[in-house]
């Protein structure tokens, strides 16, 4: 039970409401694999089984079914208690910005320390990371560079990481080699910098196809329809790792090396406010590495927490 984690039984909650875990990850607004390993670790710090899952279906089982009223009456409890520190604390505001990932317990780990007010301009990375040097937002989850970091004055740490797959059409769901793959390049530098960069960076490293496009299909439908006409599975990009795919696709793990996509909490080097610090050391505390230091593992040269 000692590693049992609040944001563990998040999830177990969401996904019995969805009875899906793409759902349940797209909810979250993390990877499904992901999703299914916490689930996994909070079933053996629990001793129970809470779901029967196979391919097509998911369901509670009893215990899953008998559990679930006291996780959300254990949660209602925890975010009361949160919510009381934050009175006491009378925390300040803090403003944040992001690209289209969060942690999904944002609110729990912040609540003490901040009111955090989320940005409700989602823009891409490079703006992001901007917007913070400029004092235009307080912080920002973003992918980020070690030489942006030194140009605008910016520290990050790791907040989370996206191991990328690849979509393919045919039965073959196993796993690619990253040299057997394709990776899309928008002609739109401004809105796909930060992508970019780094498929440019892991068409040369690995070996992958880098296929230029300029029909803004590195996400969507048009992402799809580059598929079906490929000839190889393109990598998805960290944008498209919750959506759901359409039945004439399917996902394929990245092999040889798997590539992983970082997520940085950047904030000004000059910040003093206690506020904006300590939602920072709130937002990664007890944070992993989420398998980046893996020998197997690749990250594009100038990731800040590349080793």
């Amino acid at each position: 039970m000692a590693g049992m984690e609040l944001r563990q039984l998040r999830y177990f909650v969401a996904v019995a409401e969805e009875l899906n875990f793409g759902r349940a990850a797209e909810r979250l607004l993390i990877a499904g694999p992901s999703l299914s390993q916490q689930i996994k670790a909070l079933e053996r710090d629990l001793g129970v089984r809470l779901f029967d899952r196979d391919r097509r279906s998911v369901a509670l089982t009893p215990a899953g079914a008998a559990l679930l009223p006291h996780t959300r009456a254990l949660l209602d409890r925890a975010d009361d208690l949160q919510n009381r520190a934050a009175r006491i604390a009378g925390s300040e505001p803090v403003r944040l910005g992001y690209v289209n990932w969060l942690p999904a317990d944002l609110t729990a780990r912040t609540s003490s320390s901040a009111r955090l007010h989320m940005d409700a301009w989602v823009a891409p990375s490079h703006t992001q990371a901007a917007r913070v040097a400029d004092g235009s937002l307080d912080l920002a989850v973003c992918w980020v560079r070690q030489e942006e970091l030194e140009k605008r004055g910016l520290n990050a740490r790791l907040i989370g990481a996206d191991r990328l797959y690849a979509v393919s059409t045919g039965p073959d769901s196993g796993e690619v080699r990253a040299r057997d793959t394709a990776v899309l390049l928008d002609d739109d530098a401004t809105t796909w910098s930060s992508w970019n960069d780094y498929a440019e960076q892991m068409a040369r490293a690995t070996g992958a196809h880098a296929l230029r496009i300029s029909d803004g299909g590195i996400t969507g439908p048009a992402f799809f329809d580059h598929v079906r006409r490929s000839r190889r599975p393109i990598v998805n990009s960290p944008k498209g790792q919750t959506t759901p795919l359409p039945p004439d696709l399917v996902a394929r793990a990245v092999g040889e090396p798997k590539m992983y996509w970082t997520w940085s909490v950047v904030w000004r080097r000059s910040e003093t406010r206690p506020a904006v610090l300590n939602t920072v050391d709130a937002l990664t505390e007890g944070v992993g590495d989420f398998g980046i230091h893996e020998p197997d593992a690749w990250l594009p040269d100038g990731d800040p927490h590349k080793q």
